[in-house]
């Protein structure tokens, strides 16, 4: 309109340029539009050729005045139109920019200025809207992160609680049993067992603790100590090795946790007798087995003469979790694998295999993080 402005048209060519503007005005609204993009391509070739007739017909009125026009149907094109095909149709339209300028008999200026500001206008706008376009993008990316990121620190959660606190929980309610059976018949090993207590309780809070912080780092050893305290306290004959050297701290996390659960499970959903725990490097891997009779002593008891066993305190089975999936989650995590089967004797293995090192650093800090 400033061009047109400048050359001092009359009142008739003055609002035949401002209808000329506001239709392809609304025209060019349309096509920036992101949903545009996925327009049918008869809408495309309809509103392409709408504006394909509002840049080339007011060259007849406007001459030179009006080369700014093409510039935005040269933007159309490029948005709308698939690669090579509008860089094609671009180029062709600067081309015939620069061509009517010169029928038009316009100076020489005028047939250099019509098909580079043609070019010039197109790639701007162009650029400009792709530009938009990328910005919202973005934003909906992030928004996207943010939202995966909440459902990652649920899930962690999640896990934590149920792996660690669970264990602790579980290991409270077994002595809390075991001191109600002693406290009358033998009140001093009793009030040791208090003492024990007390040493989970503090543990169960540090690790709610862990598990708001997002940190933690777990001992295999100091883990088989406490779960053999655990097993004696729930009558259940334990034999451990652990015969695998010092560890890289996301395996050896990885690894305690996999022995805690494994412990959780064993006083939660089994009734068993005795329980093996090993751990033993095989060359550049670590694998630690736990086997437990207690889907073997399920099955003898459900017989219609049960054996007679010593009275074993038990914690009623838990509604069905996510523990094995919560540890394949987290062996995964360091590049090892997890399996658990009943054997043929009955007796219930589980096995973790993992790698001396983590597959990478981000998957080692990684694992950490998610185990606390």
């Amino acid at each position: 309109m400033l061009n047109v402005l400048w050359e001092r048209p009359g009142p008739g060519g003055l609002v035949l340029c401002l209808a000329c503007v506001a239709v392809l005005f609304g025209v060019q609204l349309l096509h920036l539009a992101p949903r545009a993009r996925g327009w049918p391509p008869r809408l495309k070739a309809l509103t392409l050729g709408v504006q394909a007739v509002l840049t080339f017909l007011p060259f007849l009125w406007f001459g030179v005045a009006w080369a700014p026009g093409g510039g935005v149907l040269g933007a159309s094109l490029l948005l709308l139109l698939p690669r090579p095909l509008s860089w094609a149709l671009f180029a062709l339209l600067t081309a015939a920019v620069g061509g009517g300028a010169v029928l038009l008999g316009l100076p020489v200026v005028g047939q250099v200025y019509a098909p580079l500001t043609t070019m010039l206008t197109g790639l701007v706008l162009h650029g400009v809207t792709r530009l938009t376009d990328m910005v919202h993008e973005l934003h909906a990316t992030r928004a996207e992160l943010a939202r995966a990121a909440v459902a990652q620190e649920r899930r962690r959660i999640s896990r934590d609680v149920h792996d660690l606190l669970g264990y602790s929980l579980s290991a409270i309610t077994l002595k809390c049993e075991l001191i109600h059976r002693l406290v009358l018949a033998h009140p001093g090993r009793a009030l040791d067992e208090v003492e024990s207590v007390l040493a989970v309780s503090r543990q169960a809070v540090a690790d709610a603790r862990l598990v708001a912080s997002g940190y933690r780092e777990m001992s295999l050893a100091a883990e088989a100590e406490s779960a053999v305290e655990v097993m004696a306290a729930a009558d259940i004959r334990t034999t451990m090795d652990i015969a695998c050297g010092r560890l890289h701290p996301a395996v050896d996390t990885v690894l305690a946790t996999t022995l805690r659960e494994g412990v959780t499970n064993i006083l939660r959903h089994s009734k068993a007798q005795t329980c093996d725990i090993r751990a033993v490097r095989e060359g550049e891997t670590v694998r630690l087995v736990l086997v437990n009779d207690g889907v073997a002593a399920k099955k003898r008891t459900a017989g219609p003469h049960p054996p007679q066993t010593p009275h074993v305190p038990h914690v009623p089975a838990a509604p069905h979790g996510c523990g094995l999936d919560n540890l394949r989650t987290r062996v995964d995590a360091v590049g090892g694998r997890l399996t658990a089967m009943v054997r043929d004797d009955g007796r219930f293995r589980l096995v973790a295999k993992v790698p001396v090192r983590p597959v990478s650093p981000m998957a080692a800090t990684t694992a950490v993080r998610e185990i606390a």
